[in-house]
């Protein structure tokens, strides 16, 4: 197999179809990593919105790590995996508080592998990312595109996902990597699997500019690569919110009303520092035969013809059954935990996209 060849094909792909992205068009690494750590687990479509967004409110990592982590998190509402966007912030501090003094430059983003690899949320996949794009570093960056390309091109069946393929996977593509050119490798290879070396190929094998190195393609094993562990069970959760609503007892604020929420506070739970309404879990599925169990009990027994949305919400792990009841009350009850705000500024609080859901569809149920 010819590594240059591979290099001459791949390179005039990607040439003809590269998509414009703007963190394609600087070498700067704090944008770099900022749209590498939105783009885990996001599609393009999706981060690149919230790309702009955050560049625009924190145009430096000093501006990040001077932000409240609360204000972190209501801009990254929405984008699911919030433990990125904690780490993204505990990641700009560090940068910040590391940096020397005496260079007068307190935004010096790390230069090395290692330095970006020590940052918080940052795995070998995402310090080579940066490291190759900002730098121009011989690093691989290996996203999910790239194994599956990988594992096409020289037909391996190793799980990607685990120790032993993972390895195996690296090995490989450092001896594919153009050490001469790695930004430009990485990203044409990173693209060539999200455009063309799709999960489902279709005929896209026999026009494939590559297809005569691919030995997925020669052996006709392709379209079985490339291969996952056995995923670990969904676990099913139940969850009731209860939305209190209580109107205004300011005599000049008679149309405002006044709600409950509290802060998710278990760092092993989902929603880590995320708001929502008071919430009671239950030990199982509600419509069962006798009945729901709960775990936090805000009632004894409650009636249920208050529901008014009811939704699954599956996380990578999780299958999330919610139902959404709104109660009309003279007094907020006093429950451990939360805190009586104007219905009007849940917007200033960074909610799950779970609740957020909710709300959209409630919207016309509750006080304007």
């Amino acid at each position: 197999m010819s590594k240059q060849l591979i290099y001459s094909h791949l390179y005039a792909w990607y040439e003809v179809n590269r998509r414009n992205l703007p963190w394609r068009e600087t070498e700067d690494p704090y944008a770099i990593w900022l749209s590498e750590i939105i783009l885990q687990q996001t599609r393009v479509a999706q981060g690149l919105d919230y790309y702009r967004r955050f560049l625009a409110r924190w145009r430096t990592v000093e501006d990040l790590a001077a932000a409240d982590e609360a204000e972190v998190l209501r801009e990254w509402q929405g984008l699911g995996y919030y433990s990125r966007a904690r780490n993204l912030h505990k990641a700009a501090q560090q940068i910040v508080e590391k940096a020397s003094p005496a260079t007068g430059d307190s935004s010096l983003f790390p230069r090395t592998f290692e330095e970006i690899r020590s940052l918080p949320g940052i795995g070998d996949y995402t310090a080579g990312a940066i490291a190759s794009f900002a730098y121009n570093l011989p690093y691989p960056a290996m996203d999910g595109n790239v194994y599956r390309v990988v594992a096409r091109l020289l037909d391996i069946d190793e799980p990607f996902d685990t120790s032993a393929g993972k390895k195996l996977f690296h090995k490989e593509i450092e001896k594919l990597l153009d050490r001469e050119n790695p930004r430009l490798f990485n990203s044409a290879i990173m693209e060539f699997g999200a455009l063309y070396c799709t999960p489902v190929l279709g005929d896209a094998c026999a026009t494939c500019p590559l297809s005569e190195f691919c030995l997925g393609y020669a052996h006709g094993t392709a379209d079985l690569l490339p291969v996952r562990k056995p995923r670990p069970k969904v676990r099913d959760r139940w969850f009731d919110y209860h939305i209190y609503l209580k109107p205004s007892a300011v005599s000049h604020q008679p149309s405002e009303v006044y709600t409950l929420i509290h802060r998710r506070e278990n760092p092993k739970d989902i929603w880590y520092h995320l708001y929502e309404f008071p919430c009671e879990e239950l030990n199982n599925d509600p419509t069962a035969a006798g009945g729901p169990t709960g775990k936090a009990g805000l009632t004894a027994k409650r009636s249920y013809s208050n529901a008014v949305y009811e939704c699954t919400h599956t996380l990578s792990h999780q299958r999330l059954h919610a139902r959404f009841i709104i109660h009309k009350v003279n007094e907020l009850p006093q429950i451990e935990g939360t805190i009586a705000i104007p219905l009007s500024a849940l917007d200033e609080y960074a909610f799950s996209r779970l609740t957020l859901r909710a709300l959209d569809t409630l919207r016309t149920s509750l006080p304007h």
